[in-house]
């Protein structure tokens, strides 16, 4: 098993911006490759453009999150999210630490620049993010459409936060912001 020090010290955090071809490539390869090719062009869209953490070994990426900005209403607020997406881990290092070290290096962005963290949970990685502090949302979830708000109750047991500075009242209704493919 590998150090975990030692993993935290290898992520390197990178806007989209400093990411080469060759590095997003790997990426998206790495999504389609864990999502086992339920990872479309919409999912690779939304982990664009805010700021990555990537664990190499070999030479070959081995393990990737990434947070991006997006706007959760709660308790009359709109509040600013870090989002997390993106997150996966080659299935040979699986369990060895490395996705700990990746959600490890986002917290100091998600805590330096959002009121809120948030992210969709498959059901295999929720004891994951719940060891690190994640808590699974309460009340009902809700997405801001075109058409207006209109309830999500698929997202209702996969939808986790984790609290910074916003108050939250975890069983009250928790709304995402429009984007294209799933909202969560």
């Amino acid at each position: 098993m590998t150090d975990v020090r030692d993993l935290d010290e290898q992520v390197r955090i990178a806007h989209t911006w400093q990411l080469d071809a060759s590095e997003l490539a790997a990426v998206r390869a790495l999504m389609d490759e864990a999502f086992e090719g339920d990872f479309d062009d919409e999912d690779w869209d939304h982990g664009l453009g805010g700021v990555h953490a990537l664990l190499w070994r070999d030479g070959v990426l081995a393990a990737h999150g990434a947070v991006v900005q997006r706007r959760l209403v709660h308790g009359g607020r709109a509040l600013r999210a870090g989002y997390v997406e993106a997150v996966a881990v080659r299935e040979e290092l699986r369990r060895q630490g490395y996705g700990a070290a990746v959600m490890r290096a986002l917290e100091p962005v998600l805590r330096g620049a959002y009121e809120v963290a948030a992210l969709s949970a498959a059901d295999d990685a929720a004891a994951f993010y719940e060891a690190l502090g994640w808590v699974r949302w309460q009340g009902p979830t809700s997405a801001l459409t075109p058409q207006g708000v209109e309830r999500t109750e698929e997202d209702d047991d996969s939808t986790y936060v984790l609290p910074l500075s916003a108050p939250l009242a975890l069983d009250g209704e928790l709304v995402c912001d429009w984007r294209d493919g799933d909202v969560w």
